[in-house]
């Protein structure tokens, strides 16, 4: 892929996540999900495919995080069932790629933590929370996976 815009400000929205910006995190990933909008899924061979595909589900997994610690509970739902709906409705394996990947870079935890927080010092509505319970137990999954995989090496 050769313009890296959008991973870069992926990788933007991860620091201004982890240094407590959300403001900033959700802008950055904003911007990455406008830029990959520009490459239409057809015309990409399968490599550029999957990294775009990865960029996009972790800058939304970061704009959800972002949205849950502003409060704006409703558009971290609308990004819930999109991350959602896209990476598991594919059934490749990709999804569950890309949040082992997370993992093993340090940036799963981050999200986790802040639906850990979420779901248990805010009252939500039943969508949301359903939404949010379903990707919360999702990464919870991949750590104990990843946990037990690299506890055995």
């Amino acid at each position: 892929m050769a313009d890296r815009r959008p991973e870069k400000a992926c990788e933007q929205a991860c620091e201004s996540l982890k240094q407590q910006d959300y403001e900033v995190a959700v802008k950055h990933c904003t911007e990455a999900l406008l830029s990959l909008s520009q490459y239409p899924p057809a015309h990409l061979p399968e490599p550029c495919q999957a990294q775009i595909d990865r960029i996009k589900i972790e800058t939304l997994l970061y704009r959800i995080a972002s949205f849950l610690q502003l409060k704006k509970y409703g558009q971290a739902d609308e990004d819930c069932r999109h991350v959602l709906g896209e990476g598991l409705a594919k059934g490749d394996g990709s999804f569950r790629a890309v949040l082992c990947c997370m993992h093993l870079k340090g940036k799963l935890q981050i999200v986790s933590n802040v639906l850990s927080k979420s779901l248990m010092g805010e009252s939500l509505n039943g969508m949301v929370t359903k939404d949010l319970t379903r990707l919360k137990t999702l990464l919870a999954e991949t750590e104990v996976i990843m946990s037990v995989l690299v506890g055995k090496q």
